[in-house]
């Protein structure tokens, strides 16, 4: 297939387009800046892309955004990490739907804070939206492929959760705390932590190009733990204690009361039920199988 890839420099992408590529697949990368030959260039902001050149794309996957864990979530911020994704989603989603010949397929990037803060709850695809900043980036997130849908597109949006890898996001920054047996929990340590190994995020984005789902899929390991079960295993597989709790009141004032709960003190329990049924095998279905495998390569 020929696939065009947004999102291609960021933790998903640079993991995804040499898999696509070892996989046979023909991949072109949409870029805003520095573009080589073969790429397609736009512009989310000003709403511009070089629709032609993506004739002949037959599978799109989008995964640009600003960061969430980026930046203090000020007003400014706020919006421009909803922008980032429902402008550039609505841009791809329109652009696709107008060509003559239509990919036959658009994975959308989204996450599971579109579940929000659910304490025990066992959520899948067909529990309801949340609420709060991040459940509501989401829905507009999800809304904005409408129009690939309407063209009859099929559209699989991935809810991503926590992707573990020491290249990059929430693992990286994790482990030299861990490593220097600094590491514990996050205020009680209650709250779910629905995760997935970078292994499994591209295995599962390469088994949607090619098997009929749509609609929301939760990409999460079918596992999910609290952080402080979390917490306890990281350190079981580094060989290191874990006994120092983080209190929420360090990365409140780091972050922001809002950013802090929204990324750190509120949690998911969440299920792959539309994954699992598509026939997905995961690779790494708990998590300290996934940790051990991705930190003693």
């Amino acid at each position: 297939m020929k696939i065009a890839v947004t999102g291609s420099t960021g933790l998903i992408g640079t993991a995804l387009l040499p898999a696509l590529r070892a996989d046979g697949h023909d991949v072109v990368r949409v870029v805003r800046h520095d573009p080589q030959p073969a790429d397609v260039v736009w512009d989310p902001a000003k709403g511009t892309i070089d629709v032609a050149a993506l004739n002949g794309v037959e599978g799109v996957i989008h995964l640009a955004g600003a960061g969430i864990g980026d930046h203090r979530w000020t007003d400014v911020y706020k919006r421009e990490v909803l922008e980032s994704r429902t402008l550039g989603t609505q841009l791809i989603a329109t652009s696709i739907a107008a060509l003559d010949h239509q990919p036959s397929v658009l994975v959308s990037a989204s996450a599971i804070g579109f579940y929000g803060d659910r304490g025990d709850e066992l959520l899948d695809e067909s529990s309801a939206a949340g609420t709060g900043f991040l459940a509501e980036v989401c829905q507009q997130w999800e809304a904005s492929t409408a129009a690939a849908s309407a063209a009859g597109i099929r559209v699989a949006t991935i809810r991503t959760g926590i992707v573990l890898t020491p290249k990059g996001g929430a693992l990286k920054k994790l482990l030299p705390l861990f490593r220097f047996g600094l590491g514990g929990r996050f205020g009680s340590g209650r709250q779910w932590q629905s995760w997935i190994s970078i292994d499994d995020e591209i295995g599962a984005i390469r088994y949607l190009l090619t098997h009929p789902v749509s609609g929301a899929v939760n990409l999460t390991a079918p596992n999910p733990v609290t952080n402080k079960e979390f917490s306890q295993t990281l350190a079981r597989v580094l060989h290191r204690p874990s006994f120092l709790p983080v209190p929420s009141f360090g990365p409140k004032l780091l972050l922001g009361s809002e950013a802090a709960d929204g990324l750190l003190f509120d949690g998911q329990r969440v299920l792959p039920r539309v994954l699992s049924g598509a026939g997905y095998d995961f690779t790494q279905p708990q998590l300290e199988g996934a940790l051990s495998a991705l930190l003693h390569k």
